[in-house]
């Protein structure tokens, strides 16, 4: 199956109003200024859109709110939905909403709290794939789930199950990931699920970004993809370095938080969450301005 999900895809938060409610004129604003700074695919409601938190028909609604915003574009643009959760038969009814909705792929994080084994992680994401007949994209990031895919498992999904196209890597773990990416079929991608590790997954063969940063610096992040996964590795250090104490500033506390002030700071957004998340600490606030008036983002 074709995998149009390649270079750099932000995942998006989820813009709220000051009354909680999803802030539709702010959500369709931001994704028009990823489109227009050269995003190569959005990532709507994934964890970074603090999906745990909106209800079925908003999670719904911001995905047809991108469908809706990236065919406007004058230039194709790819939707990723997420579509993640601990029960699989929730996760399959997600993502034929999502499809339902026009989503070209499907983002799905590996089960959290109940640490199924490596079998059940394979049936799990199998089962998904078989109900949706999308792309797949499987997402490991054992610090949040406390469950890592392992890499023959991965391996094992990519070649048994044609649709499962991509695998975004959050766990950090380089030899793992270079075994993935060695052992893949043609046409199965690793995207790094680390800003700050997506120029050391580009060289090892990697060929993309789901990120987090993107979303205030979309055209930087972009070239710093492109730069890497083509080889150009003077541009890429010399953008990774610019960026860097912004890689880590917007996880100084658990993200979203920091990416949204970020965000707000820049006009894009309120700051506004949903319980448990809660807006970062003053300190938190003081470094992230400083670290935006060095890297241009703040004047």
């Amino acid at each position: 199956m074709n995998n149009p999900f390649r270079g750099c895809g932000t995942a998006l938060v989820t813009p709220f109003a000051a009354d909680q409610s999803l802030d539709e004129a702010a959500f369709r604003r931001l994704v028009r200024f990823q489109i227009e700074q050269g995003i190569d695919f959005l990532v709507p409601c994934g964890t970074t859109g603090e999906t745990p938190t909106l209800s079925p028909a908003e999670h719904r609604r911001a995905i047809a709110m991108a469908v809706e915003e990236a065919a406007r574009a004058p230039r194709r643009v790819p939707v990723l939905a997420g579509a993640g959760g601990n029960n699989t038969a929730h996760v399959i009814e997600v993502a034929k909403a999502c499809a339902e909705a026009g989503a070209d792929g499907i983002l799905s994080v590996a089960p959290y709290y109940n640490k199924p084994t490596q079998e059940g992680l394979f049936q799990h994401f199998s089962a998904i794939a078989a109900a949706v007949h999308l792309p797949v994209v499987l997402y490991n990031v054992p610090g949040r789930t406390s469950s890592n895919i392992e890499a023959a498992t991965v391996l094992r999904l990519a070649k048994s199950v044609a649709n499962i196209v991509a695998v975004k890597e959050a766990s950090g773990n380089l030899s793992q990931i270079a075994h993935i990416i060695a052992g893949a079929r043609d046409g199965f991608e690793v995207l790094s699920g680390d800003d700050s590790l997506a120029l050391a997954i580009g060289a090892l063969g990697g060929r993309g970004l789901v990120s987090v940063a993107s979303n205030a610096a979309p055209g930087p992040m972009v070239q710093l993809v492109a730069a890497a996964v083509s080889g150009d590795f003077a541009a890429a250090r010399a953008l990774h370095y610019h960026w860097l104490p912004f890689l880590e500033g917007i996880f100084l506390e658990s993200s979203p938080a920091p990416i949204k002030y970020v965000l707000a700071r820049m006009g894009y957004c309120q700051e506004v969450y949903r319980l448990p998340m809660v807006p970062i600490l003053p300190a938190t606030r003081e470094r992230m301005d400083a670290v935006m008036r060095g890297c241009g983002l703040l004047s």
